[in-house]
């Protein structure tokens, strides 16, 4: 089935990063999905890594201004796009210096994991659905992929649920081979709150707050799941089918973007 609006979000997105499963798999995933006579928004983080110049991107004044506020301190929120090469597709990038600029993805250059992953998750959540509330867009299907996008099902059945931008969105979330290893911080429910969520809409945790209870809370809020890699913990995609959510499996034989679009028309 055509016609379809479809958000995606993805901490990364070839040729902007590469060398990993999550970028190469968006990269033609993103152009199918659009062959097929579909409405694509793409959105990703802008990594420290990422050359502006070589990959052309440009800040978006009118998108960008917003100050997102996290543990009661602003945070500038910057908009840049570029096109992806070979396809008529706009990628948007969230940006904060604070958050991005020069920084890595998870680890540092040291290869010591960021103390404030959890916030950087929460302003590139926030930042996303802000962003597509500005452009006036009204997506069919939202399909999240990485860590980085996990607390966007929270925020699109809670804070965001009366939005005419959400009211009707789907949520696909993409499992992937863990991310990393150290516990986010015991606070972290009380960051998540915006516009008039409260701690409480947040649900529970399982703790210590690690990647398996960060995926846990994305499933909790997502309409569908789809096991993107073949290391995904066997556990996620239990606890998904134990909420009788639809699960699409990994498949070693390929065709996931037809998969993943076929799989887009069930919901």
């Amino acid at each position: 089935m055509s016609d379809k609006k479809i958000l995606f979000i993805s901490d990364q997105i070839a040729p902007f990063t590469s060398q990993s499963d999550m970028a190469e798999y968006c990269r033609p995933l993103l152009q199918f999905t659009q062959n097929r006579g579909n409405e694509i928004r793409a959105f990703m983080p802008k990594w420290g890594s990422i050359n502006e110049r070589r990959n052309q991107l440009h800040e978006v004044i009118r998108l960008s201004g917003m100050n997102l506020i996290i543990d009661d301190t602003d945070h500038p929120l910057i908009i840049k796009v570029a096109s992806l090469p070979g396809a008529k597709i706009q990628v948007y990038f969230i940006d904060n210096d604070d958050y991005f600029q020069n920084r890595l993805m998870v680890h540092d250059r040291d290869g010591a994991e960021y103390q404030d992953n959890d916030e950087r998750a929460i302003f590139f959540a926030r930042g996303v659905l802000e962003t597509v509330k500005k452009l006036r867009w009204s997506p069919d299907i939202i399909h999240c992929h990485g860590w980085l996008s996990a607390f966007i099902p929270l925020y699109v059945k809670t804070g965001y649920r009366e939005e005419p931008a959400f009211r009707e969105s789907k949520i696909v979330y993409s499992l992937y081979d863990k991310a990393f290893d150290n516990s986010m911080r015991d606070n972290l429910p009380q960051l998540l709150p915006a516009k008039d969520m409260q701690v409480s809409d947040c649900g529970t945790f399982e703790t210590p707050i690690g990647f398996s209870s960060l995926m846990k809370k994305a499933i909790d809020f997502s309409d569908g799941i789809i096991c993107q890699t073949a290391g995904v913990d066997p556990g996620l995609a239990q606890y998904a089918r134990e909420k009788n959510l639809p699960v699409l499996d990994f498949n070693p034989d390929g065709m996931e973007a037809q998969a993943t679009n076929d799989f887009y028309d069930k919901l």
